[in-house]
């Protein structure tokens, strides 16, 4: 009893309000099915660690010792210390990817690096307000890149690693609301009907063996400090196309991905605290965030349609949405709005194309902010 009134005593509004956005993201995941394997260990691991007097974080015993807490030992151990939650993460996103839409496309690797700009002109506003360091980390939520958004923030020592990954998870999560009103207003009802060619013939077996190997010597000689990011990437890119580890290939996109999203998901929570979180400088992530993806979102419709007026064969600039990081949420959006305007118009395919090379150009960008940084 006395043990029961002294965790009640230690309850604070703080506490409350970050219950209360837990509940919010589990809710999210549950009702609307919004990214739930990724909301529902967030907000779950939010309420975890904003329980007073719970063993799951780190606390002091009747002894002065130190008592390690799951979640704190997890955050340190697999994000602080090593990264390697998100660095792991990508050998099963890379396995997951099919690099054939954008290999017979090749137009579409420029698309993933123009929805990239938001990001450099979100630092520049972010310096303003925070140190370079933390602008740095702060810009990069634009790429909706959460292992790189946790690489950046981490290397870079920023103090706001917290509100910067769950900020990027969350809008990850929110691409199919946030992005289909963004595009339709800067573009038209024609240019949102254009219809576009798919060969995937066109390219071969050796080609889709030879390209993660070529792009991973060219982001370690432009940029090294990417090198962890696109070289799991593209590990496990290799490990789904060189046709003899099929076995191992299906546990990385299914098993493997699906263990670090559940447990990096909980793990964040750790930074979740009402103390670290409750903050004003929380709100003002959250606005630059929005601010960079949204712009990430309209550097890529613009450039599509820049690249139309001098291109023969037309790009739906819807295609440009899915240039940010965000995979496959973003390529799927593109897709329901290309069947919302024309039932018979498909452009998953490029939509992906567009999407994998802004999750390559993400990385990269990472990189070269991080050795931008610290040099």
């Amino acid at each position: 009893m006395e043990f029961l009134t002294e965790c009640l005593r230690q309850i604070e509004i703080g506490h409350v309000v970050m219950w209360i956005v837990g509940l919010v993201l589990i809710i999210c995941a549950i009702k609307f099915k919004i990214e739930p394997a990724l909301l529902l260990p967030m907000g779950f691991g939010c309420i975890l660690v904003n329980i007073p007097l719970s063993n799951v974080l780190t606390s002091i015993d009747g002894s002065g010792n130190a008592v390690v807490g799951i979640i704190d030992w997890l955050f340190e151990l697999f994000i602080e210390t090593s990264e390697a939650m998100p660095i792991l993460l990508f050998i099963g996103i890379g396995a997951m990817i099919d690099f054939g839409p954008l290999l017979s496309n090749p137009k579409l690797f420029l698309i993933g690096g123009a929805a990239q700009f938001g990001i450099f002109a979100t630092v520049i506003i972010a310096s303003l307000f925070f140190p370079i360091a933390d602008a740095a980390a702060i810009g990069i939520i634009g790429a909706a890149d959460g292992p790189t958004s946790i690489l950046v923030a981490n290397t870079l020592n920023s103090q706001f690693l917290g509100p910067i990954m769950v900020v990027a998870y969350s809008y990850m999560a929110l691409v199919p609301i946030i992005q289909p009103p963004v595009v339709k207003m800067i573009t038209t009802k024609k240019e949102r009907m254009i219809r576009m060619p798919y060969n995937p013939k066109s390219v071969t077996r050796l080609t889709k063996i030879l390209f993660p190997i070529v792009v991973t010597m060219v982001a370690g000689i432009i940029a090294p400090k990417s090198l962890a990011l696109v070289g799991f990437l593209m590990f496990g890119n290799l490990i789904r196309e060189c046709g003899v580890l099929g076995t191992l290939s299906d546990t990385a996109q299914n098993t493997l991905a699906n263990l670090i999203t559940l447990l990096l998901g909980i793990t964040i929570a750790a930074s979740m605290r009402a103390e670290q979180f409750i903050k004003w400088e929380t709100l003002l992530i959250m606005g630059l965030g929005i601010f960079a993806f949204v712009f990430d979102t309209v550097f890529g419709v613009l450039f599509c349609k820049l690249m139309n007026i001098f291109s023969k064969n037309k790009i739906n600039p819807m295609v440009g949405a899915a240039g940010i990081s965000a995979f496959p949420m973003a390529a799927r959006t593109v897709q329901k709005m290309g069947l919302k305007e024309d039932p018979t118009n498909h452009l998953l395919m490029h939509a992906i194309g567009a999407n994998v090379s802004g999750q390559i150009a993400s990385a990269i960008i990472g990189g070269l902010i991080i050795g931008l940084v610290l040099a």
